[in-house]
């Protein structure tokens, strides 16, 4: 399976916050589309970093309650690991679960293209596996 069909099911929109929103705002963001990170664009095509939730408390932990008024490009990782979407699902599984992250952007033609998380890529394992189940249960049922 390719990175493409995981944004065919899931859809492209990525939530993004620009380099100088306040952690208050990146806060709000992932409040609101209840996800663990987003990407740091200045114009929601290039990556400047990412950002996530356990970024803020590690940072929180640290300085206190005065980070939220403080931007995201002090706490983002700038050093992001990007796919494509021609990528093989198996291989990023293997490289998110080797490096510790849990989401990494998708470029296409060097503009963002999607997001695909840990659990993305969990669930089609999953699917893969079920569909497999069941062409063998249907193989085993229809033999002499």
């Amino acid at each position: 399976m390719r990175i493409r069909e995981i944004l065919r099911r899931k859809g492209d929109a990525v939530a993004t916050v620009a380099p100088d929103a306040t952690v208050r705002r990146l806060l709000a963001v992932l409040a609101e589309h209840n996800i663990g990170a987003a990407v740091v664009s200045p114009d929601g095509a290039s990556i400047a970093g990412i950002v996530t939730e356990r970024d803020v408390v590690r940072r929180m932990h640290d300085r206190g309650a005065a980070l939220l008024d403080h931007p995201v490009s002090e706490i983002m990782t700038t050093d992001v690991h990007t796919c494509g979407p021609a990528e093989d699902v198996e291989d990023l599984r293997r490289t998110m679960t080797e490096n510790r992250f849990r989401h990494v952007p998708v470029v296409d033609g060097g503009r963002l293209a999607g997001i695909v998380s840990i659990g993305d890529v969990v669930k089609s394992a999953i699917d893969e596996l079920e569909s497999e189940r069941e062409h063998l249960v249907d193989y085993i049922q229809r033999a002499p």
